[in-house]
Formats: C-alpha cells, sequence, structure tokens
C-alpha cells in the first residue's frame, strides 16, 4: 500500500517509509514516519552502550558529546536510562525546565565552544530529583518514543544516545526505532566481569545488524599525582583484547583521574574544565576517530583563488614548534607554495603585532597569507580569518612548521578536536 505521507524534511522516497509493513497500525506506521522525518535531519546517530553498570558510560557519553561540540559540531544527546538519568547532573542542568513548541519537545540548548549541543533527558521531566521512576516495558517504549518523535532536534551532525546498562528495553527501543543509526560505541572497564558483560552488548548489536562503532576501555590505570606512577586498579588491556577477541575496533582507554568526579560533580565536562589532562586527550582521540571521515575531507588541499594566487600558508609557532593557541604565539612562519605543488619555498618568520582580537586576521592578509593552520582556535578568530580571505584548518597536532606543511600539501595531516578554552 502507497501512501502519500513521505518525508516532510528532505522528500527522498528512501528516507520516509513508503510501504505500511504486514499488520502495521495507522497509528504505528504515521509514528515511524514521522521519526524518520525528524532523523534524516541528523547526519550521524550513534548508541553509547555498556553491559555492565558503573563503568562511566553516561561520562563517556557526556564527553565525547561535548568533545564533537568542541570540535565545531551540532551535537544532541539523548539520555534514555529512564531509571537513572544522569545527564543533567554531568552538565550541571538540573532543575531546567523544559519548554515546548508546537506538537513539540524543544530540547535544553547548551553553548559549548564554537559548536552547539542540545540535550534531552526524562529527568527533565521528574518534579523532584529524588523521583522514582517505576514503569514497565510499554510505558518505557512509549517516551523513548516521543523523544525520538517529537524531540525538535532540526538540524545536527551528531546525535548521541545514552543508554542504561544492559540489553533490556531502552537500548531495543532505540536501536529498532532508529532505523539507520550508525552504530554503537560500548564503553568497558578492564576487569574481566566487566568485558564478559560488555561481549553481551556486541552481540546484541549483531543480532539486530547494528554496527559496532568500537570499544572504549574507561577506568584503565590510575596515574598517582604525586609520584607519577600508573597503577592498575582494575587490571589492564581487557577492553583491548575482548575487542580483538570480538573482532570489533578498539577506539582506545580513557585513564582514572580525580579530576574527572570533581568536574561531573560540578556539572563540567572534564574536556571542557581540563582540556590538557590526560583524559581530555583520550578523549580527544576517539574523536578524532569519529570525525576521520570529515577529517578527511578538511584536510585537502583548497582549491586555488580564482585570480590566480598562490597558496601562502600561515603557521602560528612558539620555541620553534606548532603554538597549542595562535593567539599565543610567538612567531608565524609563512610558506610560499606555487598553484599545484607538493613543496613549499621562501620560507618566512615574522614577529606578529601585540595580539587584540581582530589583529592577526588582518595583518596576515597584509602578509599575503591565504590559508592557516593552528593548534585550537575559536569561532570568532575563525570567522574573522575568513573575512580576511584567509582559509582556516584547527585541530593541528604539534610540529615542526616544515614537517606540519608537508604532511599538509601530501595529504596527510594529522588532526585532532579543535579544543579550545578562549
Amino acid at each position: 500500500m502507497t501512501t502519500e505521507n513521505t518525508c516532510k524534511t528532505c522528500n527522498d522516497s528512501q528516507c520516509a517509509a513508503q510501504e505500511k509493513r504486514p499488520n502495521e497500525r495507522d497509528e504505528d506506521f504515521d509514528d515511524r514516519q514521522a521519526i524518520q522525518s525528524r532523523m534524516c535531519q541528523i547526519k550521524h546517530k550513534i548508541m553509547v552502550l555498556s553491559g555492565k553498570g558503573g563503568v562511566g558510560k553516561s561520562t563517556v557519553a557526556v564527553n565525547l558529546a561535548t568533545a564533537l561540540a568542541l570540535a565545531g559540531k551540532r551535537v544532541g544527546l539523548l539520555d534514555v536510562d529512564i531509571h537513572g538519568p544522569s545527564v543533567p547532573k554531568l552538565l550541571h542542568l538540573e532543575g531546567t525546565p523544559l519548554a515546548g513548541g508546537e506538537n513539540a519537545l524543544i530540547p535544553v540548548k547548551v553553548e559549548v565552544g564554537q559548536g552547539s549541543l542540545s540535550v534531552m533527558s526524562i529527568g527533565f521531566l521528574l518534579r523532584h530529583r529524588d523521583d522514582a521512576v517505576i514503569w514497565r516495558g510499554p510505558m518505557k517504549y512509549g517516551v523513548i518514543k516521543q523523544f525520538l518523535r517529537d524531540v525538535e532536534w532540526g538540524e545536527l551532525d551528531y546525535l548521541l544516545v545514552d543508554s542504561p546498562p544492559g540489553t533490556g528495553d531502552e537500548p531495543l527501543s532505540v536501536a529498532q526505532l532508529i532505523e539507520k543509526a550508525d552504530g554503537a560505541v560500548v564503553v568497558t572497564t578492564p576487569q574481566d566481569v566487566a568485558v564478559q558483560d560488555v561481549r553481551r552488548s556486541i552481540n546484541f548489536c549483531r543480532q539486530l545488524n547494528l554496527p559496532v562503532i568500537g570499544v572504549v576501555e574507561n577506568m584503565s590505570g590510575f596515574s598517582c599525582p604525586k609520584c607519577g606512577e600508573l597503577v592498575n586498579i582494575f587490571g589492564a588491556n581487557g577492553g583491548r583484547e575482548m575487542a580483538a577477541e570480538m573482532n570489533v575496533p578498539y577506539l582506545g582507554a580513557i585513564p582514572i583521574e580525580a579530576e574527572v568526579v570533581v568536574s561531573g560533580d560540578r556539572g563540567t565536562p572534564i574536556v571542557q574544565a581540563k582540556p590538557h589532562s590526560e583524559t581530555a586527550k583520550a578523549f580527544g582521540r576517539i574523536v578524532r576517530i569519529l570525525l576521520e571521515p570529515e577529517l578527511s575531507a578538511a584536510q585537502a588541499q583548497p582549491e586555488p583563488f580564482a585570480d590566480g594566487r598562490p597558496l601562502k600558508i600561515a603557521i602560528p609557532v612558539t620555541g620553534g614548534l606548532l603554538s597549542s593557541h595562535f593567539g599565543h604565539c610567538e612567531q608565524f612562519v609563512l610558506f610560499d607554495v606555487e598553484l599545484g605543488a607538493k613543496t613549499a619555498r621562501n620560507k618566512q618568520a615574522l614577529t606578529p603585532p601585540p595580539h587584540e582580537p581582530g589583529t592577526f586576521p588582518k595583518w596576515l592578509h597584509e602578509q599575503g597569507a591565504t590559508v592557516i593552520i593552528a593548534g585550537g582556535m575559536g569561532s570568532r578568530a575563525q570567522s574573522l580569518f575568513e573575512q580576511n580571505g584567509i582559509q582556516v584548518l584547527v585541530g593541528a597536532v604539534s610540529g615542526t612548521p616544515d614537517d606540519i606543511v608537508r604532511d599538509f600539501l601530501e595529504g596527510h595531516l594529522t588532526t585532532e578536536a579543535n579544543i579550545c578554552d578562549h
């Protein structure tokens, strides 16, 4: 049976479900259409799962979502842990009232760096934060369906879904309702008792044809802040070994740091609170993997300018290496590149004028720069560079200017998330 109820967002016949399924009720068909219409505005949909409680899954989900937003992405975070919603606490959003639009719920907006974060949780619907949610399966399925159908997420680059531990109603409902999810990030800790349960999560994904994006080993080693000795409190490499045995990707390990607990209790994810900590760097490496396809496009050499100008690449340096933030650099090293060439020439090291907002973009434009490769850079500064005709590539990893330019021109420059605290 063909219907005229098509996707109102993109009008793609493959997006909206055009055929009713056998014995499908009209109400269920309409819900499925409405969910598809919401989901087609979201480029990537990722579930965060764990087979066992207490592995820090929500902390991982919140920090991954925040790091993606810090990288300039539009991110949604849906907390479907009905009985233990912790996302509002981890983002200092407890007690935030929800706004409602016409036939829609408006997620709570959090401005994060140059990106944005939209959050929805059952925690926002509780009258008191200590209220117990005593629901059976059908009620949980109904509220999850409502979140996917009625929340006005808008256009997003990523939607992360924080599921409760196990393979019960909530993750099953999300996996079935989001018909084209990118896959799942599975969180474990190193010890055997957690790893065994995570195997079940991976088999759960396989039974539902949900790709496993990879395994994150949380709480992987504690570095003593006084002596620096690494202590493997929960064992070592359990997640890595299990990922190899199950033939799924291993995304990386997140260390134990006391600051993770402090930042979580204060409602500021550690990737924001302590962007230079080992934990934040570990999350940055995982986010880089999630961004890999987009990074490949971002690393491509910029198109030649229509007026035939050659490329002139600017690298902010401190102590001879790429400066972690362009505004704190000692010098800019500039390279000329002929159109179509893979090597740079006419290297210059110039001392910039005193740094004030808007100074460097204008000054580099006067020097003829057409591209800047930087470590960290805020969205306002990026906009000013672009207004001055200078293309921006951020997230470059520390190295010498010569190595960075060479890797850039050869197409394999290493970049990470643009975690900028300015």
